[in-house]
């Protein structure tokens, strides 16, 4: 089903696509930003929100928060806006500081995208977006469609990435979960697991990576054993007073049954989180409240390394001209 959903200063209209059923897995996605705005799931027999919802369109248009987004060109952060291309340096917009966070002020959860394929009679959906050369300061003409499906209990997303040129590409989502199925209620009754045994520490409170990969052994990174998602005194280790609580990147082990597992003790319910990228950022959302007062969730996102353009130690994520990248990211419920 699609339905208005408000229109933008500019008169643009839109919309909103529900997937899924529900007695089930159930998606409301708008047509800005690619934004999940709603997904419930049924507990105890009744549908609870599993992810941080607003309540209108300028909401969505005034967050901070990276609310539900598509995230792209670049998910993450790039050091002083700026990385070098094939000996060309491209300044990009700074919008984290002196750094590029998440594609920019109006990276791709700040564009309206064009609805390619559905029908009411399935529960997909196929977005498209143009990036123009230039645009936020990257090079190449990109474009990009985002495959969103509902199947069962699990929501899957499909992302594919075509240029005429060389340019950084790490594409991923940004859903707040709080499975308790009260997005208001707190969540130290949920824990974590994060099937890696590294993860990249930062230089200070900029949250840029150092490009070593540190093991997690002994440390509060350390979720190969689901613990919970509340941080420890921050004083407790540099890493976690750097980014007021967890807000790091890991490095993903090669052989895993899922990058990470969220279980909340209230609910019951369990989220399982699948790639086949080489990390996961997860923030606690300690920021979260003060920009939406009342409201708590956590962001799980595979994707390439932060950085990365900048890091010759960390996996490239430049596209080449011509080349198509294909990922999927897949959310289970149970």
């Amino acid at each position: 089903m699609i339905e208005p959903f408000g229109k933008l200063d500019d008169g643009r209209e839109v919309r909103q696509i529900t997937l899924g059923t529900a007695d089930g897995l159930q998606a409301q996605i708008l047509t800005y930003g690619g934004i999940l705005r709603r997904l419930t799931f049924p507990v105890r027999g009744t549908p609870r929100d599993m992810v941080v919802t607003l309540p209108d369109l300028d909401s969505y248009v005034r967050d901070t928060t990276f609310q539900g987004v598509l995230v792209g060109r670049v998910g993450n952060r790039i050091a002083d806006s700026r990385f070098t291309l094939n000996g060309r340096t491209h300044s990009l917009t700074a919008n984290n500081g002196r750094n590029h966070l998440h594609g920019g002020a109006a990276g791709f959860g700040k564009r309206m995208w064009k609805v390619l394929e559905h029908d009411d009679s399935s529960s997909r959906v196929v977005f498209g977006l143009r990036s123009p050369d230039g645009e936020e300061g990257y090079p190449a003409n990109l474009d990009v469609t985002a495959e969103i499906a509902i199947e069962g209990a699990q929501l899957r997303l499909s992302f594919e990435a075509r240029s005429d040129a060389p340019t950084p590409v790490n594409l991923t989502y940004h859903p707040y979960f709080n499975l308790s199925g009260d997005i208001a209620r707190t969540l130290t009754d949920t824990v974590l697991r994060i099937q890696a045994s590294k993860f990249l520490p930062v230089r200070d409170s900029q949250l840029i990576p150092t490009g070593e990969q540190a093991p997690v052994a002994g440390t509060p990174f350390d979720f190969r054993s689901a613990r919970t998602v509340t941080s420890p005194p921050l004083a407790s280790d540099q890493q976690l007073g750097f980014g007021g609580g967890y807000d790091h990147c890991w490095v993903l082990d090669d052989s895993r049954d899922c990058d990470a597992e969220l279980f909340s003790a209230h609910s019951g319910v369990t989220l399982k989180v699948t790639s086949e990228q080489r990390g996961i950022q997860f923030y606690g959302g300690q920021y979260l409240a003060g920009v939406h007062r009342g409201v708590h969730g956590v962001c799980l996102e595979p994707q390439g390394f932060p950085n990365a353009v900048n890091e010759l130690t960390f996996p490239s994520v430049i596209l080449d001209a011509g080349e198509t990248r294909r990922s999927t990211l897949v959310y289970r419920f149970s």
